[in-house]
């Protein structure tokens, strides 16, 4: 059995191992990019969960499911800039572009969402922008750069980075110090602008 926010997760670290060439993890790829819909992908689970649905409308995107699932994706060169990533990328900016309005399954893009938050598990805004960047071509989109923008405001005086939120499970890490700024944030920050052209 499979829902659309943990089996694209899994895929990933797969494709990531470098076994992106295995017959079942290709096929794993075909039948997560056929789940696509003119709106991205929406909460879906295998047959074995019978009507299981998250909180929201069916027809609704699922926020944290097209980030999944784009990750997924960003391992298989010849996906980047498949229609199925467009429609991906497109939940999670137009998301962005109507978050003071929207929420979708209870996924919203307020204060929280725009905390610097380590490790990437769930719907924040470095985790988020981190596998954006991935699709270059989002990159000359403003709704993107005004996200990328969000996360470089928030650098001290020596361009240094500091955790706004945190796990409980990783306290005393540096990424979880809300006090003091992390190497390991600042490198993820850094590793990101780059990535996308913006200099160092």
């Amino acid at each position: 059995a499979w829902i659309l926010c943990d089996s694209p997760t899994l895929l990933y670290y797969l494709l990531a191992m470098g076994l992106g060439e295995e017959q079942a993890v290709e096929r794993a790829v075909s039948h997560l990019t056929s789940l696509v819909e003119e709106n991205g992908w929406r909460c879906a689970a295998s047959p074995e969960l019978g009507k299981f649905k998250g909180p929201g409308r069916r027809t609704d995107p699922c926020p944290i499911a097209n980030v999944y699932t784009l990750k997924a994706l960003s391992e298989v060169p010849h996906l980047i800039d498949s229609p199925a990533a467009h429609l991906g990328t497109e939940v999670i900016l137009g998301h962005w572009q109507l978050r003071k309005e929207k929420k979708y399954y209870l996924f919203g893009m307020g204060t929280d969402f725009c905390k610097l938050k380590y490790p990437f598990i769930w719907y924040d805004i470095l985790h988020v922008v981190d596998v954006l960047s991935r699709f270059p071509f989002v990159h000359a989109d403003p709704r993107f750069q005004e996200m990328v923008e969000t996360i470089t405001d928030q650098a001290n005086a020596e361009g240094r980075f500091t955790a706004s939120s945190m796990y409980l499970a990783w306290k005393g890490w540096s990424f979880a110090d809300k006090k003091n700024p992390s190497p390991w944030l600042t490198f993820l920050v850094l590793r990101l602008v780059k990535r996308i052209g913006i200099p160092v």
